[in-house]
């Protein structure tokens, strides 16, 4: 096996390696090309879509398509003025400055980025009255964010470009893990593959996290070669079933078996905050139809999440 260990150890460098979300590649693709045409700087953008997507890796692609400088930090990283001010001041005409998780920015720290950016300039306040006006350079603002209405509406009108990210099919996950073990020169049974994909939520992140887990698991036996039985150890380990459910997900569905039931029910069942349930438990159950809700608001499974959960016993027995 290859000295690589790790699958974050080989990222996407253009955009010919990104695998899927192809709406969003044609966008940024056609807003680099006019770039260089006109000589000029990518467009701010602002890249959406739920954690584990690509959104961080997206924005270091766009600053290599452009070779440009990367200036990265998270959001919640900038706790004061003197972090923001710092962060716009390093930046060079062209470099692109990515800001992640940006919905964490505080309000004055948004309009203080917005403001920057209409005037180019960046005004310091000193003692007193006192102010200081320095330039900015002409930089690429990237923001990327799983909440966009966490962020302001004159600095998300500010952002030439929507970025906007969904989740990945089976068949473009499957080309990921392909991609990524070839660039890792690892050898994988190939059947696996899809089987990763299908229990990985249309996440990359996840998909990749549960091939490290085979890789792991592989290597702990001493063996060269991930087969399905490193993948069923792997799911084991990891608490997941064929779908990507995890323990607190099936004891879900478990408690949904005898009819529809309220939220705080449920939560109370699980020993969860309610908004714990309805914001981490439950959104994949919905967006797969599994669960629904009733015009009272309670949870009750489909048939689909009848059919699972009767699948799910028999292979316990």
């Amino acid at each position: 096996m290859s000295n690589q260990r790790e699958v974050g150890d080989v990222k996407p460098s253009s955009l010919n390696h990104l695998i899927g979300q192809q709406g969003v590649i044609d966008q940024v693709r056609v807003a680099i090309d006019a770039a260089h045409m006109d000589g000029k700087k990518f467009d701010h953008a602002l890249l959406v879509g739920p954690p584990g997507l690509g959104k961080s890796a997206l924005a270091n692609v766009i600053s290599q398509e452009m070779a440009a400088d990367f200036h990265e930090i998270l959001g919640q990283s900038i706790g004061g003025p003197a972090d923001l001010n710092a962060l716009l001041l390093s930046a060079k005409d062209g470099d692109v400055i990515h800001i992640d998780e940006c919905h964490e920015l505080g309000k004055e720290y948004q309009t203080a980025l917005y403001l920057a950016l209409d005037k180019r300039k960046l005004t310091i306040s000193g003692k007193g009255r006192s102010s200081q006006s320095l330039p900015l350079a002409d930089f690429t603002l990237l923001l990327s964010t799983t909440d966009e209405y966490g962020l302001l509406q004159p600095l998300r009108d500010r952002m030439k470009l929507l970025l906007r990210l969904q989740f990945y099919t089976v068949e473009d996950l499957t080309s990921v893990l392909i991609q990524r073990c070839r660039a890792l020169v690892w050898d994988v049974h190939e059947e696996i593959f899809p089987k990763i994909s299908r229990r990985s939520r249309g996440t990359p992140r996840l998909a990749l996290r549960l091939l490290q887990s085979c890789h792991r698991v592989c290597r702990s036996e001493g063996e060269d070669t991930i087969t399905a039985r490193h993948l069923q150890r792997a799911c084991q380990l990891e608490g997941i079933d064929e779908i990507g459910l995890g323990p607190t997900e099936r004891q879900y569905v478990e408690l949904l078996s005898d009819g529809a039931t309220r939220l705080n029910v449920l939560a109370s069942a699980l020993g969860l905050p309610s908004r714990t349930v309805s914001e981490v438990v439950e959104p994949f159950l919905i967006r797969t139809n599994l669960v629904m809700k009733d015009d009272q608001g309670r949870r009750q499974l489909t048939q689909q999440g009848h059919d699972h959960l009767s699948n799910s016993r028999n292979d316990a027995v």
